[in-house]
Formats: structure tokens, C-alpha cells, sequence
């Protein structure tokens, strides 16, 4: 059995734990779900933990807007101790809701390491729920240890906040300093330019996912969760068949995985 232990925090609204928990079992990782009452009354301690995921959902109904109630909770309980979580060489991950949560929480982008909240993930500018595929074009100059060595990759997205928004100065400063750690891309790689559908949800230069400058904090829209075995693919046996006609073996692991084995593979090296 790992010794690396992913807690996958669950709550009141959240709704993606048990594939969360799933994908980082298949990467490797010790996983243990995690009531948020448990964790504030001491039955977990963070610390035991290597990884701690932010999951998808909806967090207290998204009431006083998406995550707040969840972030508001985690820095009464643990501001200063998520600080010293990441010092410490621990990583940390969210996923939509939990994207959510870690802006409000100010962990990303955290400039200079400050829990600051400099962004906002707001209404999409559709105007409704999104539920669908995107492609993602990874930043190769991103500090973030999930993203390393990814190109593109196809995730899903289930959404109605989830444009980043922040002032001009704050987006150029997350430019200059490589932080985008992925963007939604046209099917060939190329950024969307703000085109929908493939932008969903009208995000700043196509922002879908942002890395602190240690590298070890990652936010994220889509879903990589949900992609944790070939079959999730809309195009599953399509991409089989390919394979198939190609002589190819077929992986049937799915692309999602690898943020999660890139993860594990960090802490393996590092401790």
C-alpha cells in the first residue's frame, strides 16, 4: 500500500469525492475521504496527509456565491496551517468547486506566497450551466509539478461559474510570471481566443487552470477526475478502434490520470 496519503475533502454539496478518491487509488495514492467536520474537530489531521484535493460540487448550495462558504470555513479553521501545508513541500489541488475555493481562500495565485484574493471565478458569460468536453493546451513554462510534460488533453467541464476574471494589472502579472498552468484550446492545440464553445465560459486569455509560483498548488476548471478511464471519453471507441487498426496496444487509462501521477511522482522524488 502507498505511503503517500491523499485526503479528498468532502462536505456539504460536494458531489465528486468518491471519483476523486477512485483517480488517486489508480495513480497510487492511499486516498481517504474526508468529512470537513472531521477535519475542524481533529478526527484528521492535515498534516498526516501529502496531497489535499479540493473536489467538485457544490458547497453549501454555492450560497453567498461559488465556494465561499467552503473557503470561509477552511480559513477560520486552517488558514495559517494550508500555509505551512504547501512550506512544507505538500501539495495541493482544486477542482472546479474547488478551484473556487482556492481563489477565495487567496492560495492561488498567491503572489509571493501571500494568501491574497486577487481573482474571481464568476458567472460564465453564456449565462447558464455548462456540461461538456473541452481541450486543454498545458503551459510548458508553468511552475506547476501536476502539469509537467502535458501538451493537451480533452476534460470535461460541469460549470456555470467559471470564468476567470481579475483586473488587467493582476492578469499580466500572472502572465509575466508563467502561472497559467492551462488554457482552452481549439482541437489542433491553438488557444481558443475566447471562441465558444471551446472557451465555455468566456475566461480572461483563456485561463482554465492556474498554478501558485511554488508549483505545488493547482487549480482547475475541468475535471480530470472524470477522466480516469478510456471509456469516460465521448470518442472512447473511436480512439480504441484507432489504436486497434494501428497494431497498437490500447491504453485504456484515462488522460485525467496523469496530473495525479505527475503529482505522486513529485513527492516520490522529493521525499
Amino acid at each position: 500500500m502507498s505511503r503517500f496519503k491523499g485526503l479528498v475533502l468532502t462536505g456539504f454539496g460536494i458531489n465528486c469525492d468518491l471519483e476523486t478518491a477512485h483517480a488517486l487509488e489508480l495513480a497510487g495514492f492511499k486516498a481517504e475521504r474526508v468529512h470537513i467536520n472531521d477535519l475542524i474537530a481533529g478526527r484528521a489531521v492535515l498534516g498526516d496527509f501529502h496531497l489535499l484535493v479540493f473536489d467538485g460540487g457544490f458547497s453549501w448550495g454555492d450560497d453567498h456565491g461559488a465556494s465561499v462558504l467552503l473557503a470561509h470555513r477552511m480559513k477560520a479553521n486552517f488558514g495559517q496551517e494550508l500555509g505551512r501545508f504547501v512550506a512544507s513541500g505538500r501539495l495541493i489541488m482544486g477542482i472546479c468547486n474547488g478551484f473556487q475555493a482556492l481563489v477565495n481562500l487567496g492560495l492561488l495565485p498567491a503572489f509571493e506566497g501571500r494568501m491574497e484574493r486577487k481573482v474571481a471565478l464568476v458567472a460564465n458569460d453564456c449565462g447558464v450551466f455548462r456540461d461538456d468536453w473541452v481541450r486543454l493546451s498545458f503551459t510548458p513554462d508553468s511552475p506547476s509539478v501536476f502539469t509537467k510534460g502535458i501538451d493537451c488533453m480533452d476534460l470535461p467541464i460541469r460549470h456555470g461559474e467559471g470564468k476567470l476574471y481579475a483586473p488587467a494589472g493582476t492578469i499580466d502579472r500572472i502572465e509575466q510570471e508563467n502561472l497559467v498552468a492551462a488554457r482552452y484550446a481549439l482541437a489542433d492545440g491553438r488557444p481558443a481566443e475566447g471562441r465558444f464553445p471551446e472557451n465555455p465560459n468566456g475566461s480572461i486569455n483563456d485561463i482554465a487552470a492556474l498554478s501558485d509560483p511554488s508549483g505545488r498548488v493547482l487549480g482547475l476548471m475541468p475535471h480530470p477526475e472524470a477522466f480516469h478511464h478510456l471509456t469516460n471519453h465521448p470518442d472512447w471507441s473511436r480512439r480504441a478502434d484507432r489504436a486497434r487498426r494501428k497494431g497498437e496496444q490500447i491504453d485504456w487509462a484515462g488522460e485525467g490520470l496523469k496530473l495525479f501521477n505527475n503529482a505522486l511522482d513529485y513527492l516520490k522524488a522529493e521525499t
